[in-house]
């Protein structure tokens, strides 16, 4: 079982089929079960393993953060995995670099925020290399492994100080890392509702409840000052 202690880095303690059944258990937005079980699942499963992440914990985070693939940040062409970037900005007007936000129409509003091309290429790497980068110093890490933090930070940097602050799941959140940044703020509970939807998983529990829901919430969107993802 998971908990908030538990590390990042980890073998693969069930196969891509099980963890494309989880997801789709509970609605998954405009995605369909081709693009689950044959596109978003197996890349994690396989880059995940490339690199020694464990792929519940990082498919437990990606559907924390998009409400299992249901939100604004996930949908096309966004498909934005773990609320990389964003950080809570909005403004009306057309911002003056349009790379790094993302106009949601529904709201009439843009919001700061990193969209990927793909999911495969772009997504999923720049997602679980982010992780390795909060996991191991700037120093560790064997060639594949600083191959895709580099990759990743390309997409948005993090700062030397962070790197390596966030061996297990709980000092992703800003409130219990050293460093005092985090990829979630202020993320008093978001190792901890990590570890209950990587459990879910691992269940394969197909019913949903309140609780349920209520697990799955993202965190409040951080201030600008502060690092998000």
């Amino acid at each position: 079982m998971y908990s908030e202690t538990s590390p990042i880095l980890g073998p693969a303690r069930v196969g891509a089929a099980h963890l494309a059944q989880a997801l789709l258990a509970r609605p998954t937005g405009e995605y369909t079960p081709h693009d689950i079980t044959q596109i978003i699942v197996p890349a994690y499963h396989r880059i995940c393993g490339e690199v020694g992440v464990d792929p519940v914990l990082a498919v437990a985070q990606m559907v924390h953060e998009t409400g299992n693939l249901t939100s604004f940040w996930a949908a096309r062409p966004q498909r934005n995995p773990a609320g990389i970037g964003v950080n809570g900005r909005r403004q009306r007007e057309r911002p003056a670099q349009p790379r790094v936000w993302a106009f949601n129409r529904q709201a009439g509003w843009w919001l700061m925020g990193v969209s990927f091309a793909t999911w495969q290429d772009d997504a999923i790497p720049a997602h679980i290399g982010r992780l390795l980068a909060y996991a191991l110093p700037p120093d560790a890490g064997d060639a594949a492994q600083r191959h895709l933090m580099a990759l990743a930070l390309t997409y948005r940097a993090l700062p030397d100080r962070v790197r390596g602050s966030a061996p297990t799941l709980k000092p992703l959140g800003r409130v219990h890392n050293p460093s005092g940044l985090g990829w979630a703020s202020p993320g008093t509970q978001y190792g901890a509702r990590i570890a209950i939807i990587a459990n879910r998983i691992l269940q394969r529990a197909p019913g949903r409840t309140a609780q349920d829901a209520a697990d799955e919430l993202p965190e409040p969107p951080v201030d600008e000052t502060d690092v998000h993802a």
